[in-house]
């Protein structure tokens, strides 16, 4: 038993050791061993994503890489975020000894497990008696051969990527089925004709941005998680935003995506995929309500109210005194080339289109996106997106001309929430299914337009 004496004495060292570790911006760099890589990394500031370290805990959340950085685990940037530093200077202390499998500098114990990304290894007993660890083979969302890859070619791919803490630990699958969420147009509608637009291709502006010509009226940056929904958020997004512009902002809205995602049931599945034309013929049948009144869940809720109904009869409070239908639309309608595309946006609003999402783009941080060579053999799927405007800049490979597009993963993925892609060459299918509609703004407010 250690006397009173030795006791205080340890604890005091401790304290001088974490004092000293504070002095050192308090990041504990110098210490060695897997702290993230054990507890996992977070988004929130949670108890669960802690560990004690030195008389405080060490945390492995965002916290640590938008403000202070004084508890943040030693391994976060290199497990939680892919950013390496100069290895530590190896430990005076001998070696720990192995005792059954390794996991870098790890010793495992006989059945116990660890998180390689989105694997899980277990150290097991083999028919020689002998200790091995048996890792699960799932392609990860995140996969740093591919960020290290496209980084080091940038000037040629045109973008750069980056490791976001929210795939990290997921599965290509989980992001494929749950960060889509896009089912491909039936042949039916891929063969409706695209309208036809009478203008001069030549005056439309190397530049546009929706948000620059039509200001709030134009929906931010949302997050639909993990749900496949898509398909309702850019629905919802587009027809939003063109109700804020046909009605100048007298009858701007934010519709409830959370609506169709609920009640737009017919040949829909929920947050496992959708048909854009399904969704836009829900909204011309029925309308939907408005974002305050049903707000987004990001998970398949039951449908609160009738398919049929007054907004007063779901219980929402109209943005607009003199409406009491549900905010419908007219017949979708395709677009059929670059420049009809273009021309649509300024004279309507930004539009809703279908892309075809291979693994690289989830790593997607800026730049002018162009899929590379790598992971394209992995699994792909179908994504809905708002071209909201277009550009062109100068790059490497010259002049580079760019679709300016809304994703719907947040806006700390990307340029804020946003990404450009290569334009006039069909990029990942981005120009083969770009579809509008026309809001059914409250004749009051059109009549007042029109004078």
């Amino acid at each position: 038993m250690l006397h009173r004496d030795a006791i205080g004495f340890v604890l005091v060292s401790l304290a001088v050791l974490a004092t000293a570790n504070a002095a050192r911006n308090d990041d504990f760099a110098d210490l060695r061993g897997p702290y993230c890589e054990n507890v996992g990394c977070c988004t929130d500031r949670v108890d669960s994503c802690s560990v004690p370290i030195l008389g405080t805990l060490c945390y492995c959340d965002e916290f640590c890489n938008v403000t202070r950085v004084d508890d943040c685990c030693p391994d976060y940037w290199s497990h939680c975020r892919g950013v390496t530093y100069p290895p530590p200077p190896p430990p005076t202390e001998a070696p720990e000894p192995a005792i059954g499998c390794r996991y870098g500098n790890r010793a495992l114990r006989w059945k116990q497990e660890v998180r390689d990304n989105c694997n899980k290894c277990v150290c097991e007993q083999m028919p020689n008696k002998e200790l091995e660890l048996l890792c699960e083979t799932n392609v990860c969302l995140v996969d740093q051969s591919i960020i290290e890859g496209v980084n080091r070619d940038t000037d040629r791919v045109g973008w750069t990527a980056t490791n976001y803490s929210q795939f990290w630990g997921r599965t290509l699958d989980d992001g494929v089925k749950l960060r889509l969420g896009t089912l491909p147009p039936q042949r039916f509608v891929m063969n409706m004709n695209p309208v036809k637009r009478i203008y001069d291709p030549y005056a439309l502006p190397a530049h546009f941005d929706s948000r620059i010509r039509w200001g709030e009226y134009i929906t931010g940056i949302q997050d639909q998680g993990w749900c496949g929904s898509s398909w309702a958020i850019s629905t919802a997004a587009v027809a939003s935003d063109r109700y804020g512009i046909v009605s100048n902002g007298r009858e701007a809205v934010q519709l409830s995506a959370q609506h169709l995602v609920s009640c737009d049931t017919q040949g829909q599945q929920s947050c496992s995929g959708g048909h854009l034309d399904r969704a836009w013929s829900f909204t011309k049948f029925y309308g939907l309500v408005d974002e305050e009144c049903f707000p987004y869940v990001a998970s398949n809720t039951a449908c609160p109210f009738k398919k049929r109904g007054s907004l007063q009869q779901a219980g929402c409070r109209p943005k607009f005194s003199d409406r009491v239908a549900r905010y419908t639309v007219g017949p979708a309608y395709r677009l059929g080339n670059e420049t009809d595309i273009m021309y649509e946006i300024t004279r309507s609003g930004p539009v809703q289109a279908t892309m075809k999402v291979y693994h690289d783009f989830f790593t997607y941080n800026g730049g002018i996106y162009k899929h590379s060579t790598m992971g394209i053999n992995h699994k792909q799927g179908y994504h809905s997106v708002r071209i909201i405007g277009w550009g062109e800049d100068r790059t490497n490979r010259g002049m580079v001309k760019y679709w300016l597009v809304a994703n719907s993963w947040g806006s700390n993925w990307g340029e804020d929430g946003y990404f450009r892609i290569e334009r006039g060459t069909n990029e990942c299918e981005i120009e083969t299914f770009v579809i509008a509609s026309w809001p059914h703004v409250h004749r009051k407010l059109l009549a007042a337009r029109n004078h």
